[in-house]
């Protein structure tokens, strides 16, 4: 049997793979070329993380594939319907990177209340000759302890984003579609714990009463965030995007930002993504990162572990 992990998997992952038995690729093969890549190497998993796209094209292309995994959450660079609808197997880790992508979230969090996005640009610059005067301008900050946040999406990550806000004394409130409330276990080194139980409430409510607002929704079709929604907002909000990009309107975010409305923005993704508009990367009052929500050495290592393991399963099975 034979993976080709497309977009790299972690050592751990292949590690399991191996022991178990198959030959795996790391190769990372053009989009275009994929296909004839796959037939001809007669590739049975093919694995990917966001780059590489599995549309109905590529799946007719290649009726010897037998799984497709998705190391990470979303599956929306997947045809995972039409997949499934021919007998290939779609397997993705939702939870493994979970932790990660909430952390980066309060790494957002706490740069922007203490204006790190911007100390990190200008003391390079400045900071030897304006230091009293950058040591002014940056004199304002504010704790998160006591603020409310706001998390849109109460799914895995965000009830690891609640956890941790919990941990360091936030008021969370949440809205989501699908979920009424949940039970959140916030736990300690000591292996103490508590539980805390969310009820979400309407959108426009947690909107209206965020002090800080994230988003952890999958790919939309239309914006969550736009113009009408940055208006129910308070004034000098904060607001972080580590779920996909689309789901905030973003030359709507910089009219909020020049306007006094947004306080600070913390994107990991964007709309154009790879290449964000030259607005969003120049603005000042933005904290910048490049997609890495699960690009931690734990995650990687989960991911790759919990794909090899169901794909294990699954062909096992097969060939039981």
């Amino acid at each position: 049997m034979k993976v080709l992990a497309n977009d790299g998997v972690s050592q751990a992952g292949v590690d399991r793979l191996v022991e178990a038995g198959f030959e795996v690729s790391t190769t990372n093969v053009a989009q275009e070329q994929l296909a004839d890549y796959i037939n001809e190497n007669d590739v049975d998993v093919l694995l990917v993380r966001s780059a590489t796209k599995v549309r109905k094209d590529l799946i007719d292309a290649c009726p010897g594939m037998k799984i497709i995994g998705r190391g990470g959450v979303g599956l929306d660079n997947i045809d995972v319907e039409y997949a499934r609808s021919k007998g290939v197997h779609v397997i993705n880790t939702p939870a493994a990177s979970s932790s990660s992508v909430a952390e980066l979230v309060f790494a957002h969090l706490f740069g922007g209340v203490r204006f790190l996005y911007d100390a990190n640009r200008n003391m390079p610059l400045d900071g030897d000759t304006r230091f009293k005067t950058l040591k002014k301008s940056y004199a304002k900050g504010t704790e998160l302890r006591g603020k409310t946040l706001g998390i849109i999406g109460l799914g895995r990550i965000g009830q690891e984003v609640a956890k941790i806000a919990l941990g360091i004394g936030m008021r969370v409130i949440a809205s989501d579609k699908f979920v009424g409330d949940a039970d959140i276990k916030v736990e300690f080194y000591n292996g103490q714990y508590i539980l805390v139980n969310l009820e979400t409430q309407p959108m426009k409510t947690v909107l209206a009463e965020s002090d800080f607002i994230t988003l952890h929704v999958p790919a939309q079709s239309d914006y969550i965030i736009g113009k009408k929604q940055f208006d129910l907002m308070k004034e000098g909000v904060g607001i972080i995007n580590a779920a996909r990009g689309g789901v905030i309107d973003e030359v709507a975010l910089i009219e909020a930002i020049e306007s006094g409305k947004i306080r600070f923005a913390g994107l990991d993704t964007f709309e154009t993504e790879p290449t964000p508009a030259i607005k969003v990367l120049m603005n000042d009052r933005i904290s910048l990162s490049p997609h890495i929500g699960a690009a931690t050495t734990e995650a990687q290592d989960r991911i790759g572990t919990e794909l090899a393991d169901q794909i294990i399963s699954i062909l096992r099975t097969e060939h039981a």
